[in-house]
């Protein structure tokens, strides 16, 4: 068994039933104790995005949610999407939708409790995130330490390889770019941001997420507006195939239910990671008196993201009825792309992945930091910051499948620690929330 086959049944094991339950139930569990926070302050949230805060923090609200939009608006939006279809069928995207839902309360959670039990540094920068919550709230140093050297390996896979794989196999289909001249290129102009912390990420990421996003979302627009005739069968296939018990015909033989559940929830988690706890390390850093507040703000990167970018991808790929292709990943998007509007498509699938890649790969180097930082000190982040730039040029040459397996075993160890920590400070969240209502 070679390293891919290896990898590949690590994270079909992790990936199993007990761990979606658990991340799910978590969201359950929180939505039902918050009475529906992510409906009751849906449109509160938009309210507070550009609010101005003088509050203590390194950057604003907003930076703190493109930060954390940057890191998940990415080849997850994609190839990630078009993968959890190619395996379980239309299906899948109404268990993405699920996980969203309730990953929304989830990552509201997350924020507050990373908010709440936030440091300030010797050298005045804010650190915060799961590592800090399980230590100081749930007093389990040991889980803190277990969250962070999964958080620090993740940020090379899910946070740099993975996304940078993308970028180099782009340009190498479209243009015959050396996937080795584009690891350069890529590490160049990421170590050119990275350097000036997460002040100079925020200012980058509050600039370009709009634009990639606007710019990816009107391409998908403009084909489903093309196919509008297409867009009720579309939504059916999606209804009626996450909850058929039978496997589809052709190419998706073997896509029942439990498939299509599993793509679904795996594939909508590492689009937009709530539960995994990386964002709440940008949230932490946050200018904010109120965990409530940026709570908020926080899972609004949930629902853009899953509800509103996923499944902009999702329609494309249906409505072009290229998803029975037997084509995946970014291939499958590509094709889709290219089907419904020749000329432009490709370009603009091109521009998603760079940018969406370039862009994951600036939140995830803050968040592999900061994991590095709370386990070893401030020192060895200029170190990481090194090896980080280093690795988007190796991870340009490897081979697709490795990192992906890679990519999803680290998903599953981030989010083990970081769940208990949700369930044990539940209570926490709570109380926050309700001294929050009780002064709005």
């Amino acid at each position: 068994m070679n390293l891919t086959e290896l990898l590949q049944s690590l994270s079909a094991f992790l990936w199993g039933t007990p761990l979606l339950i658990l991340l799910v139930g978590t969201g359950i569990l929180l939505t039902f104790r918050l009475r529906g926070i992510q409906v009751r302050k849906f449109f509160k949230a938009f309210t507070l995005l550009f609010q101005k805060n003088e509050s203590e923090g390194d950057i604003t609200p907003f930076q703190a949610l493109t930060t954390a939009l940057a890191a998940t608006i990415g080849t997850g939006n994609i190839a990630g999407v078009a993968t959890a279809i190619a395996a379980g069928g239309p299906g899948a995207v109404f268990w993405m939708w699920v996980t969203a839902f309730f990953g929304m309360a989830t990552k509201y959670s997350e924020a507050v409790l990373a908010v709440r039990y936030r440091i300030k540094a010797d050298d005045g920068e804010i650190s915060g995130g799961p590592m800090y919550y399980l230590e100081r709230g749930l007093n389990q140093k040991w889980l803190g330490v277990l969250f962070a050297i999964f958080g620090a390996v993740a940020s090379f896979g899910i946070g740099n390889m993975v996304q940078v794989n993308s970028i180099a196999q782009a340009l190498e289909a479209s243009l015959n770019v050396p996937p080795l001249f584009t690891g350069i290129v890529v590490a160049i102009a990421v170590a050119a941001v990275i350097i000036g912390g997460i002040k100079n990420i925020g200012r980058v990421t509050e600039f370009i997420v709009p634009i990639m996003a606007g710019v990816y979302v009107l391409g998908c627009l403009i084909i489903i507006i093309l196919n509008i005739s297409e867009v009720p069968e579309a939504f059916g296939l999606i209804f009626s195939k996450a909850f058929s018990t039978t496997a589809a015909v052709g190419g998706f033989a073997g896509a029942t239910i439990r498939m299509a559940i599993q793509k679904g929830v795996s594939r909508g988690v590492f689009s937009n990671e709530s539960g995994l706890g990386s964002a709440p390390i940008a949230q932490a850093a946050a200018q904010t008196d109120s965990p409530s507040n940026q709570g908020l703000v926080s899972m609004l990167g949930t629902f853009i993201d899953t509800i509103v970018v996923c499944t902009f991808t999702a329609l494309t790929l249906i409505t072009t009825d290229v998803w029975k292709s037997g084509l995946s990943g970014a291939k499958l998007t590509t094709e889709a792309f290219n089907k419904g509007l020749p000329g432009p498509g490709g370009f603009i699938i091109a521009f998603g992945i760079i940018f969406f890649a370039y862009s994951t790969i600036l939140g995830w180097s803050y968040y592999g930091e900061k994991c590095l930082e709370y386990l070893a000190g401030h020192w060895i982040v200029k170190i990481y910051r090194v090896i980080f730039t280093l690795a988007i040029i190796v991870g340009a040459t490897q081979e697709l499948a490795l990192i992906w397996n890679l990519a999803d075993v680290m998903n599953a160890l981030m989010a083990v620690p970081n769940l208990i920590g949700l369930i044990g400070l539940s209570g926490v969240v709570v109380s926050e929330t309700k001294k929050y209502l009780e002064g709005y």
